[in-house]
Order: structure tokens, then C-alpha cells, then sequence
């Protein structure tokens, strides 16, 4: 465990994660919170045999973070860089806008092939046991293996969506009054079995598995599925940077949260998803760049 923690660190590190003002530690569920561009804060959590899970989430949350921490300076402890209903310090345009940050490094950087092809060196340094018998090649097939799971923030690309699908539908029908709160754990188990195929062994691994019912966050779901579609969108404007692809192609990654930065992180609050999202690649809302990354990552989702 402490040797994933300690990769999880460079690795954040390397992608651009600004440790003199900021810190990663353990939790239960990962999340990142900050109290000023100056001190942002993310988390991750660990399973002692499966590697993706605390690396992942360390990725997503370092996107969250390097969000906050390229909020422009002029603007902070301000109205543009704070939640007012909750009171504390987010310069997010919106939390869509802010999981497209998380689901662009988690996925479009840390799922890549040539991420692995520069970076698997490093990982195999740290576990040399494990990966002895291991290619870059066969790491990178491993972390996007499509396999249905029950846990949302370990699910792979393809069936990612269809756990926000199934919160959303079911929070709806909360909403509605057609659902009471105590048959949400078999109602949910009913639509995992019908969404993807499992059977929930326990509520943990099932409707208690995430904070944000509990937490208020009422509503909060669909922001993630957002976030997939302005993630791609974003990702292949900034690619279209020259020195942003060839960053990426080197594995320099500070071109591509400069691009960040000047695109839509410095912005906080004083421009809306919509402005930024028009700035930056000359549309609106579009989920057509994200199944174009979908079909064209895997072939057959797009067969029929």
C-alpha cells in the first residue's frame, strides 16, 4: 500500500499537480476539496490488490485539483471562485466543468496507450514483483478491459455511464415520489441486474457505495456524464495545439494544463460552461467528439 501511495504521488506529480500547494492523503470515497488556490487538497483510496484503483482515482482527483489550482489569482477568495450554497472555496465553472478536468486526466491522459509506453518504466520500478512479466502494451490492454463492476468510480469507459444512468433514473424516481428512500437498495439492486449483468452482494457495494445522497448532492450525477462530454471536446481542441500533442507525445505534460489553464481554468465562476466550452472549441455542448473516442477506442461498441 505504501508503494501505491508513493507512485500515486509522482504520478500526479508528473502530470502536473502542484505539490507546494497542495497535498494528496487516504480516504474511504476520493475527493478533492480546496480552501484556496494555495491549499487544494486530493484524495485517493487503496485496495492492496488491485493497482487501478488507487492510481486511477488519484488521477481523476489531481484533474480536480490542478482545476482549482489554475484559477486565476485575481479573482480568488472571491464570488468567481466560491460556493455560496455550500460555502466553501470552488472556482468550477459548474461541477460538470469540473469533472470534465478529472474524466480528461483520468482517462484521455491516464488511459492512453502512449501514456503507458512513456510512464509503465516508472510503474514497474515501483512494483518489479508484480510487473516483472509485464509489457507496456499488456498493462495499457489491462487498465481498458471492458468488464461490468459494481463500483462506479473503478468502472471502465464503456460501461461508466450506465452507473450514472442508473443514479440518475433512480433519484428521479425519489424525486417523483414513485420510489420510497427504503426500497432504493432492492430497486437498485434490480437495475444492476438488468443495466450490467451483477448481483449486489451487500448495500455497500450497492446504493451506499457513493457520498452524495448522504451528502446532499442531490442532483449531482448527471455532472459526470457532462463531464465525459466536454472532456473529449476539450481534449481535441487542445490537441489540435501543436505543443500540446507533441507534450503528449513526449510525455511533457505541462503544455497541455497550460492549454488547460488559459482555457478554462483561470475563468473560475466569471464564465459560464457554455462561454467556455465556445472559447475553447468553437462549439456548444456537443457529445459527438465523445463517441467518436468511444467507437474509435472500441471498435466494437460502435458494430451494429
Amino acid at each position: 500500500m505504501d508503494r501505491q501511495k508513493a507512485f500515486a504521488r509522482t504520478l500526479t506529480e508528473r502530470v502536473g499537480f502542484d505539490y507546494g500547494h497542495g497535498r494528496l492523503d487516504e480516504t474511504v470515497h476520493p475527493f478533492e476539496i480546496s480552501f484556496t488556490r494555495d491549499d487544494v487538497r486530493i484524495t485517493a483510496r487503496y485496495r492492496p490488490g488491485y493497482l487501478p484503483a488507487g492510481l486511477f482515482a488519484a488521477l481523476h482527483e489531481a484533474g480536480h485539483g490542478m482545476y482549482e489550482q489554475g484559477i486565476d489569482p485575481e479573482i480568488g477568495r472571491s464570488a468567481l471562485t466560491t460556493d455560496i450554497v455550500n460555502l466553501y472555496a470552488v472556482g468550477g465553472a459548474s461541477f460538470g466543468m469540473h469533472e470534465s478536468q478529472s474524466r480528461l486526466l483520468e482517462n484521455r491522459v491516464g488511459r492512453s496507450r502512449r501514456f503507458w509506453e512513456l510512464n509503465f518504466g516508472l510503474l514497474r520500478d515501483a512494483f518489479p514483483e508484480q510487473l516483472a512479466d509485464v509489457s507496456a502494451a499488456e498493462f495499457w490492454r489491462a487498465v481498458n478491459l471492458v468488464r461490468p463492476g459494481l463500483i462506479r468510480v473503478e468502472a471502465d469507459e464503456l460501461t461508466y455511464d450506465l452507473h450514472i444512468m442508473l443514479r440518475v433514473e433512480l433519484e428521479a424516481a425519489v424525486i417523483a415520489g414513485d420510489l420510497a428512500v427504503a426500497d432504493l437498495p432492492a430497486a437498485w439492486a434490480e437495475r444492476m441486474k438488468a443495466d450490467l449483468g451483477l448481483e449486489v452482494p451487500d448495500d455497500a457495494g450497492g446504493v451506499l457505495q457513493d457520498v452524495h445522497w448522504s451528502t446532499g448532492y442531490v442532483g449531482s450525477f448527471p455532472t459526470y456524464t457532462l463531464g465525459n462530454v466536454m472532456a473529449s471536446q476539450l481534449f481535441a481542441a487542445a490537441e489540435r495545439d501543436l505543443a500540446v500533442a507533441a507534450g503528449l507525445e513526449a510525455g511533457d505534460y505541462a503544455p497541455l494544463r497550460l492549454w488547460l489553464t488559459h482555457a478554462v481554468h483561470r475563468h473560475g465562476r466569471s464564465r459560464t460552461p457554455e462561454e467556455i466550452l465556445q472559447a475553447a472549441t468553437g462549439d456548444g455542448l456537443d457529445p459527438g467528439p465523445y463517441l467518436a473516442y468511444l467507437e474509435g477506442k472500441y471498435p466494437i461498441a460502435g458494430a451494429g
